[in-house]
């Protein structure tokens, strides 16, 4: 049985530990009125339902969701990076790519399936993986900690695996999104030999977490940036996140710089 707009709101509400006052507040409009719309006793008009969403920051597919069970039609558009009007943003994305070679970086969508990857992360990940890991929808998290992916060759294995953990324990709270919840469950389940901080308390030195991954010339250490579309009006965009690895020592970037110079072409 589907939900109640009001019913949803509610959720998302709850979800974000907002009382009824403290949202309207927030959304300046009456506690009376709020209440009314959480039970089904006024109907929101599709201003009201946008402005709910955007002070419960809401993503843009569920507040679609929240639109149709208000009686109105979606607003923001889900289209394939191979639509025209997605011209733009493939052409920034293969920018940030191509642009951070010979380091890797990768494209993401909201469930972590690989939508996009530079040379390097290509030359670098996918030799030591196998083909069923790198099968569409290619997952990255599941890539990351299989027992049959990367996860043998990383070198602080239980360090990196707690901090992946955190991070989409963390986006599955934000979201609300349940398949996410049910990756976690699958990850959280793969076999770990090494010991998981339960917080990451850095060491002397230490500014980031780095992930070390064994490679046949030697260790190589990275830290990542993670970057987002900041204005998004359609529902692929929103969830797209571009992840660029970084060396985190000179030794890393030489040997980067010196195997991809080896492998582009002339």
């Amino acid at each position: 049985m589907s939900r109640s707009v009001g019913e949803l709101l509610r959720g998302w509400r709850e979800h974000r530990r907002l009382s009824q006052l403290q949202l309207a507040i927030q959304a300046d409009i009456s506690t009376r009125h709020l209440s009314f719309v959480e039970t089904g006793r006024a109907k929101p008009s599709r201003e009201m339902v946008l402005h709910l969403a955007e002070e419960l920051d809401v993503p843009l597919r569920e507040r679609n969701r929240l639109l149709l069970a208000a009686g109105y039609a979606p607003v923001y558009r889900e289209r394939g990076l191979d639509e025209e009007p997605m011209s733009a943003v493939r052409e920034a994305v293969r920018q940030v790519l191509g642009g951070h070679d010979p380091y890797p970086a990768i494209v993401v969508d909201r469930r972590w399936n690989l939508v996009d990857a530079n040379a390097a992360a290509a030359g670098l990940f996918t030799t030591v993986l196998p083909p069923e890991l790198l099968a569409p929808p290619a997952n990255v998290l599941r890539a990351s900690l299989h027992p049959d992916g990367l996860a043998p060759h990383i070198v602080n294995l239980g360090e990196w695996r707690a901090h992946l953990l955190g991070r989409l324990r963390r986006q599955a709270t934000l979201t609300g999104d349940e398949d996410l919840t049910v990756l976690y469950q699958e990850l959280r389940d793969y076999p770990c030999e090494q010991p998981e901080p339960l917080v990451e308390v850095p060491g002397p030195g230490d500014v980031t977490v780095v992930m070390r991954l064994r490679h046949p010339e030697g260790v190589l250490s990275f830290f990542t940036t993670v970057a987002t579309f900041g204005t998004p009006l359609d529902v692929t965009v929103a969830e797209l996140i571009i992840e660029a690895f970084f060396p985190a020592d000179a030794v890393t970037g030489e040997l980067l710089r010196r195997v991809n110079a080896v492998a582009a072409p002339v």
